[in-house]
């Protein structure tokens, strides 16, 4: 297949970018930033796929687990959020760990084995309300696997307490924190970012926070918001970072691009970029990322039918079963408004494309083959 693959009218680029993915070589970021502006679809989905089976074989993964989101109150203002509100606006909400601890036990008969938290960055709780709703679901669900909290969020919380990085991150992982996601990334690009978000907590102290999250042995994913007033190089810059601080620590688990979507916030008069786009920063996300083991299309984000089709762009987790608990991207116009998946549909979406579905837990042990 590289051979034909090879011999097809290609540029001396693209040839050379192909011959260094099908060898095992890292690509430039010139080179990827070529990939963006010059290579076709059917190009970089064919190096994607070869990466994502080199590693992966035919699997793709996904979990049961809910999403809880503990508020949407927020001290920030980001241009690109249709989430958060203040206190007492309409729509607000703010749960406590008890109401939090309710909407965990309602899910428990589906044999959940993540719980995600993340939300607002709420003006009055610090890292003591959290640790304090860390220890309780622990000591309830002691098999639970708990991902929390952004960067963002972990930011406000240890500051505002008081504590180090090094000191707040300790004491969330001794209360019960197990892994961070990868939300509050967007872009990293200064001037961009100012932009989207300038209120928000920097793109050094996003990259601070899980660098130092590595070092305590904490694994965290990755994100990367596109589609709204960046360009190829920024894009490209961001994945670069992440692609160094991986080549220190390689404690990332996960790469997942989240596709800004334009209702109910400030950048509405902007464009969703189209499933082509989609699909090619998927597969040269795949391509550039070439020390991540793992890509992911979050379903609720996308929809059903795209992160089929992701699967043929490099992509080999689809995330987990969601149970409808999730609002931040239903509420900014994200294809599923009511994102849940039983185990078979997920089992279906991902055998119908002939490719392996394999229920995994939080750092991708096998749990079920099927």
């Amino acid at each position: 297949m590289q051979n034909i693959f090879l011999k097809q009218n290609l540029s001396s680029e693209l040839k050379t970018i192909a011959q260094k993915v099908f060898t095992g070589n890292r690509i430039t970021t010139e080179e990827g930033l070529f990939l963006y502006q010059h290579a076709e679809i059917g190009y970089v989905s064919v190096l994607a796929n070869f990466i994502r089976k080199a590693k992966n074989g035919d699997i793709v993964f996904f979990n049961k687990n809910i999403h809880i989101e503990p508020t949407n109150i927020c001290v920030n203002n980001c241009h690109f959020c249709s989430y958060s509100r203040k206190k007492n606006e309409p729509g607000f909400w703010e749960f406590s760990i008890d109401e939090i601890i309710e909407i965990i036990s309602a899910h428990r008969d589906k044999k959940i084995t993540e719980v995600h938290i993340v939300g607002g960055v709420h003006p009055d709780r610090d890292i003591h309300f959290y640790c304090e709703l860390l220890q309780k679901i622990k000591q309830l669900y002691p098999e639970i696997f708990i991902k929390a909290f952004t960067a963002v969020e972990l930011d406000y919380m240890i500051n505002k307490a008081g504590f180090s990085l090094s000191q707040g991150l300790a004491l969330l992982k001794q209360s019960g924190l197990d892994a961070i996601p990868g939300g509050g990334a967007e872009i990293f690009d200064t001037t961009i970012r100012k932009q989207l978000c300038h209120e928000k907590s920097t793109a050094a102290m996003w990259l601070a926070v899980h660098e130092e999250a590595h070092k305590q042995g904490i694994p965290t994913n990755a994100t990367m918001l596109y589609g709204h007033v960046e360009n190829y190089s920024h894009r490209i810059d961001h994945l670069n970072q992440l692609r160094n601080l991986q080549d220190k620590t390689k404690m990332f688990q996960a790469f997942i691009p989240l596709k800004f979507r334009n209702k109910n916030n400030k950048l509405s008069y902007l464009k969703e970029v189209s499933i082509v786009e989609d699909m090619r920063n998927y597969a040269i996300s795949r391509i550039f990322l070439d020390n991540f083991v793992h890509i992911k299309a979050y379903w609720p984000m996308i929809g059903k039918e795209a992160t089929q089709l992701a699967l043929s762009f490099g992509v080999d987790d689809i995330d987990g079963t969601i149970e409808d608990t999730t609002k931040i991207y239903s509420m900014a116009g994200a294809e599923e408004q009511k994102p849940s998946l039983s185990t078979n549909e997920i089992i279906e979406l991902i055998q119908s494309v002939n490719l392996k579905p394999i229920e995994r837990d939080t750092l991708y042990n096998h749990i079920h083959e099927f």
